[in-house]
């Protein structure tokens, strides 16, 4: 993984979920990327994309971010 411990490559798979779920509405693809990762990211994952994320969050997808929005 490159990046600060990994987080290119946590942004890099968010932004394939939010591309693979991109032909949905907004809202149903929020859902999905929400959905994806409570089921396959461990919480750590997820912290650290969501730290990332208020931290600028630079290069992350906006419907991926609508979906990071849905799990806080």
């Amino acid at each position: 993984m490159s990046g600060p411990s990994g987080t290119d490559a946590l942004v890099r798979m968010v932004n394939q979920i939010a591309r693979n779920v991109s032909h949905e509405s907004d809202d149903e693809a929020a859902r999905q990327i929400a959905s994806h990762l409570s089921a396959f990211w461990a919480p750590s994952m997820r912290a650290q994309l969501i730290a990332f994320v208020d931290a600028g969050g630079a290069g992350v997808d906006d419907l991926a971010l609508a979906g990071l929005g849905r799990l806080r």
